[in-house]
């Protein structure tokens, strides 16, 4: 089975190209350099890059994984079985530059065109190993999406069948990380640079609160951000030009602070579902995952509880079509149990990307209105 996979969610232009089970190409074009200066994603700017670069990527994953090869001077292509693309959550614009070229290639092709839940594409992704999909997930599970647009923990009872527990009430756990970093004015995107600061700072050198919500499942950033904000005006003479007047150690040690109480709340969040819901799985996955203090912890934390932590690869964790890819080989080889929408979603929900009736409940309520009739 041949797949072509597209990614357009928010500031990632991404192809991928999966065949029988293997990633024969992974091309991703980053935005990061034409949003830095705003210190964030303009989802204007982010479209009309979309468009101008979607022909090349997709052009660049073919040519890479042999679907577009040339012979004696011409060019020929391979069969494919069907093209994806995600279609939601993300910026509408983005989305729509996603699913115009996915349906293009479906007709070009005359195969199947599939739209894929973005969200579950990071949860399967942690399936990827060495390029393969070699790693099985074992239901039931917790899962933990954390990027820059999502912090949410899912109840997974078998692929397909998922129910959304909490997400976060304000910022996600990666915007967090981009609006700190702008403070400080390190540059964006902001969790690879504090991951790599923090490394250099004390994680105990300010207490800033833990945003635990003990109460249940949801999330909240925003909170410590202001903590974060407080501390800086408190401590700090600003220059309107150039920000606050911190050393070099001073920056470390904020970044260490910070990061600690972001991946103690994910960390505890995270165990205390599993152990509620008395389950031994617990899969992450996201640009989040990628971040150093929150792996080991989090592993820590796992071996502590008796846990088994499922990271994805951290070349999967950010925005890639290969994950896209993943989640439409899956549903293609369930046989069609599972429902297909291309129709974009820029607030698709989990709730939205469900299992359909099997056979025996199909039949089942088909005895029941045969029983209702003959009364």
């Amino acid at each position: 089975m041949r797949i072509i996979a597209i990614e357009t969610t928010c500031d990632e232009t991404a192809a991928s190209v999966i065949e029988n089970g293997e990633i024969k190409s992974d091309i991703v074009f980053s935005q990061v350099l034409l949003h830095r200066k705003y210190y964030g994603i303009v989802p204007e700017l982010a479209s009309r890059a979309h468009m101008e670069k979607i022909a090349g990527v997709i052009g660049a994953a073919l040519k890479k994984s042999g679907v577009e090869y040339k012979k004696n001077g011409r060019t020929f292509f391979k069969k494919v079985d069907a093209v994806a693309f995600s279609r939601g959550p993300g910026l509408p614009g983005a989305l729509l530059v996603g699913r115009a070229a996915g349906e293009t290639l479906s007709r070009f092709f005359k195969c199947r065109f599939l739209g894929i839940n973005h969200l579950e594409g990071h949860v399967l992704s942690y399936e990827f190993e060495n390029s393969k999909i070699s790693r099985k997930l074992k239901y039931p599970f917790i899962a933990m999406i954390v990027s820059g647009g999502h912090t949410e923990l899912w109840r997974a009872r078998a692929f397909g069948k998922y129910k959304l527990l909490g997400k976060t009430r304000d910022d996600a756990a990666g915007e967090a990380f981009d609006k700190i970093a702008k403070l400080l004015k390190l540059g964006y995107p902001g969790g690879p640079i504090i991951d790599a600061l923090a490394v250099k700072g004390k994680a105990n050198a300010v207490k800033f609160p833990r945003p635990y919500m003990r109460e249940g499942h949801e999330f909240s950033f925003s909170g410590l951000k202001t903590a974060v904000a407080y501390h800086l005006k408190d401590n700090y003479r600003l220059d309107e030009k150039n920000g606050f007047k911190i050393t070099k150690r001073g920056i470390n040690d904020i970044c260490a602070s910070f990061q600690e109480a972001i991946v103690d709340t994910l960390v505890y969040k995270a165990i205390n579902a599993c152990e509620k819901f008395k389950l031994k799985e617990l899969v992450i996955g996201g640009g989040v995952a990628a971040n150093s203090r929150f792996r080991l912890k989090m592993n820590e934390a796992g071996e502590l509880a008796g846990i088994n932590v499922c990271f994805a690869d951290k070349k999967y964790s950010g925005d890639n079509a290969a994950m896209i890819g993943l989640c439409a080989w899956r549903k293609l080889n369930a046989a069609g149990r599972f429902k297909n929408s291309i129709e974009i979603s820029p607030n698709l929900t989990i709730s939205e990307t469900v299992r359909q009736r099997g056979s025996k409940t199909v039949k089942q309520n088909k005895r029941k209105q045969k029983i209702v009739r003959s009364k």
